[in-house]
């Protein structure tokens, strides 16, 4: 499955369950990743969303780990069952 239709359908779950979700548009911060959400408690935190068996590119990965360095959840998504997972475990 494309990347894009994983994307659809887990942010289109996480909508489903009252998440709110934001594209992140980083013309200026390239490793950024695809999504910010936030959840009805409070709780943010970042989805990379790939194709399936594939990996963030090193850039990515560094940015991931600056942003977990600061305390801030980031979770590499490949398939949608895994993104369900992730996000009935955060709502």
């Amino acid at each position: 499955m494309l990347e894009k239709e994983i994307q659809k359908r887990v942010i289109t779950y996480a909508r489903s369950k009252r998440m709110l979700c934001y594209k992140m548009d980083a013309t200026n911060a390239i490793g950024v990743p695809d999504y910010l959400i936030l959840t009805a408690g409070g709780d943010v935190f970042f989805i990379e969303f790939k194709q399936e068996g594939k990996n963030p590119t090193a850039m990515q990965l560094r940015e991931h780990a600056r942003l977990r360095e600061n305390k801030v959840h980031v979770y590499v998504i490949d398939n949608v069952d895994d993104g369900k997972v992730l996000i009935d475990a955060n709502c």
